[in-house]
């Protein structure tokens, strides 16, 4: 069975852009809008050369216990734009009820216009295992070492 996600609208979020939705049937992850503040539908929010900036989506949601939600870039804001995520993946934890914010970032040359109802993420709900940490004197042998950064090909 399919675990369920609720989702509130925030106050003043557009409604008519729909809930997360997947966009065909094999897609993993659940395209998030920007659900901007009516003062800023017109124009759109301005992503300038290497700037950062959480975009809202109008939500909130409740992750069932067991699971997060991964926020991932969408590949084709990358590709043309050089828009992608500064946490990427971003997560939003089971016990998180606030606001659902995507912090982008522009990594492109010119400015970018983020339009009210653009898709800005996507979002992959995922198992979660908790591990137990200890301490240890020692760890046991591998064949990789201690290389990293690298250490395994060409950089």
């Amino acid at each position: 069975m399919s675990p369920v996600v609720r989702v509130l609208w925030e106050a003043g979020a557009d409604h008519a852009l729909g809930l997360p939705s997947y966009e065909t049937a094999g897609a993993a992850g659940a395209d998030v809008r920007a659900n901007l503040p009516e003062e800023a539908r017109a124009g759109g929010l301005v992503l300038a050369p290497m700037q950062r900036r959480v975009v809202p989506t109008g939500i909130r949601v409740e992750v069932p216990d067991g699971y997060e939600i991964q926020v991932r870039p969408r590949s084709g804001l990358a590709l043309k734009h050089g828009i992608t995520l500064a946490n990427t993946p971003g997560t939003i934890d089971s016990d998180y009820r606030g606001p659902l914010g995507v912090i982008l970032v522009n990594l492109g040359a010119e400015p970018y216009t983020i339009r009210h109802g653009d898709r800005i993420a996507q979002l992959v709900i995922a198992p979660v295992v908790r591990a137990r940490f200890e301490a240890a004197a020692a760890l046991s042998a591998s064949a990789r070492g201690a290389g990293g950064f690298g250490s395994t090909g060409q950089g």
